[in-house]
């Protein structure tokens, strides 16, 4: 019969490898997009500085949001991350349990929207005690293709939130 044997080496990896595979478990467990990712490929992407600023005599102000050039169905009910700022929509108490995520500090308040497939509508289960607007977070959860009208902007996709956390490269 052989005994096992566990040098102090030996030790020292299994401790290590136990350490990092939560890690590693924890890495694949979200899809990491970027705002880019939103937009169908070979679309353009508007960016923030050619919308101008808004012209506060219009309202809405969805009237001065750009056109979108489409969605990806393809991320529908997938498990993402997405960083991005905070508009608040709903609160219950002093957390916010709906808000607008938006790719730039301004978007939908001070420049006009960005187009709808560079918003997202998220809502969360458990209010999130946010520092205030604009707020940069990273958001972890289902992820679809949902149309949608607020009066600061058309919206294309929602996140079910599961976790909201602040911003963390």
């Amino acid at each position: 019969m052989v005994t096992p044997y566990l040098s102090r080496r030996n030790l020292i990896a299994s401790l290590v490898a136990c350490g990092l595979t939560p890690q590693l478990a924890w890495a694949e467990e979200y899809i990491d997009l970027d705002w880019k990712d939103l937009v169908p490929k070979g679309e353009a992407i508007i960016p923030p500085m050619l919308q101008g600023l808004i012209d506060h005599e219009q309202a809405p102000l969805r009237i001065q949001q750009p056109q979108s050039s489409g969605v990806r169905t393809d991320l529908n009910g997938q498990i993402v991350r997405l960083p991005g700022f905070i508009v608040p929509i709903d609160y219950s108490g002093t957390g916010v349990i709906a808000f607008i995520l938006v790719p730039f500090v301004g978007a939908c308040v001070h420049v006009p929207p960005p187009p709808a497939n560079q918003l997202v509508f998220v809502t969360t289960q458990e209010p999130y005690e946010s520092s205030g607007m604009f707020e940069p977070v990273n958001v972890v959860g289902m992820f679809g293709v949902s149309s949608m009208s607020t009066q600061l902007a058309d919206i294309a996709y929602a996140l079910s939130a599961d976790r909201i956390e602040p911003f963390r490269l």
